[in-house]
């Protein structure tokens, strides 16, 4: 039986956004995230790619013969709205659910996926413990297209060590499950090759006035900072920064993969060095689906594609499975491989995807090139 945690049920429909009602023939699936808010460009990455991807399948028949039917869900990237939406999900029988963009939102929601038959497989979701924490639940129906932070953060933290070997650093992050966990996977990185921070500090999502962390920072002479956080802190944080006179390098990481960081940095974004997975805008298994967005006049960038992908996924899944039943669907996803938009992701038992690589890009004239 699916059952609803004590929310009001208006609560829940608050949060969640659909077109027509689906018929008694369709399959109805989901994405969230953030679709307002700061962070809703990722909202629209995921809802462009979802479609998408419903219309290719849809298209092809269906999943076992039957439509996907979308459903929307804005959780604002803000961990008190992952039940609503998690529970209103429930209400409208969905089966899958690609979603949802911040950590913080995931984990929470994961509970009420795996209490309710629901599989999900996150796009952008990079904490270790989502995955971690249902192996150790016995939830065997959480997966993601996305790598982790304790793989990037390997990346970045070794980097700092051999790159900025000797300079004083500082690791910033913004206290969410997703910023502080990728700067704590750095800093330990960083630690095990030779090199101390010489700041660790934090501030909290929402901030606009950074003078005193600038301040701070300008005082003890930091030639290198590292942030952890979203598109929109560090870009105010790197303008001010630099309206401040403060010059060092910034680094960062995959939530900054909008064109949206520039335009609020502006110029002072320039140089800006951050990881993320190979730019699967250029994957040849991705031409004809991105020429297809592009032709539709819309850049498949960041998270797009990973949510195109976890789709995918799903329906090959579902087509192994000859069900929808989210168990069954999961047993043909763990330690099974899959040909994506994003090429070929290979599935451990943890529902984690265990080739997943992080390369370095750099800020240069308002966009992010692969370096």
């Amino acid at each position: 039986m699916r059952k609803i945690s004590g929310f009001l049920m208006a609560a829940a429909a608050a949060v969640a956004l659909s077109a027509a009602p689906a018929s008694a023939q369709d399959l109805v699936v989901a994405t969230a995230g953030p679709m307002t808010g700061s962070d809703a460009v990722f909202g629209e990455q995921m809802k462009r790619g979802a479609e998408m991807a419903i219309k290719h399948i849809n298209d092809k028949g269906g999943v076992l013969g039957k439509k996907l039917k979308l459903e929307l869900g804005d959780d604002q990237c803000e961990p008190k709205q992952a039940l609503p939406v998690a529970n209103s999900f429930v209400q409208k029988k969905v089966i899958f659910v690609a979603g949802h963009y911040c950590s913080g939102v995931s984990i929470p929601a994961s509970a009420v996926y795996a209490e309710n038959n629901i599989l999900q497989i996150t796009p952008a979701s990079t904490n270790p413990r989502l995955t971690d924490e249902a192996k150790t639940k016995g939830w065997k129906t959480v997966f993601r297209t996305c790598g982790r932070d304790d793989i990037q953060g390997v990346v970045a933290g070794k980097y700092l060590a051999e790159k900025y070997k000797g300079k004083k650093i500082a690791i910033l992050h913004d206290k969410s499950p997703y910023g502080q966990g990728i700067a704590e996977e750095v800093r330990k990185n960083m630690n095990a090759a030779g090199q101390k921070e010489a700041i660790w500090d934090s501030f909290s999502r929402g901030d606009k006035d950074y003078t005193a962390l600038v301040s701070k920072m300008k005082q003890q002479a930091i030639e290198v900072v590292y942030v952890g956080s979203y598109h929109t802190e560090t870009g105010l944080l790197v303008k001010q920064s630099r309206e401040q006179g403060f010059g060092a390098q910034f680094v960062s990481e995959d939530a900054l993969v909008t064109d949206e960081f520039w335009k609020i940095s502006g110029p002072a974004g320039e140089g800006l060095l951050m990881t993320f997975a190979p730019d699967p805008v250029s994957n040849p298994a991705a031409k004809a689906v991105v020429d297809e967005f592009k032709k539709g006049g819309y850049n498949p960038e960041g998270y797009t594609l990973y949510t195109y992908a976890a789709f995918q996924v799903f329906a090959e899944a579902a087509k192994k499975a000859n069900s929808t039943d989210a168990q069954k669907v999961a047993a043909q996803i763990r330690g099974k491989t899959f040909e994506t938009v994003l090429g070929t992701l290979i599935y451990d038992d943890k529902g984690d995807v265990s080739n997943s690589v992080y390369v370095w890009y750099i800020w240069k004239n308002g966009k992010y090139q692969q370096m």
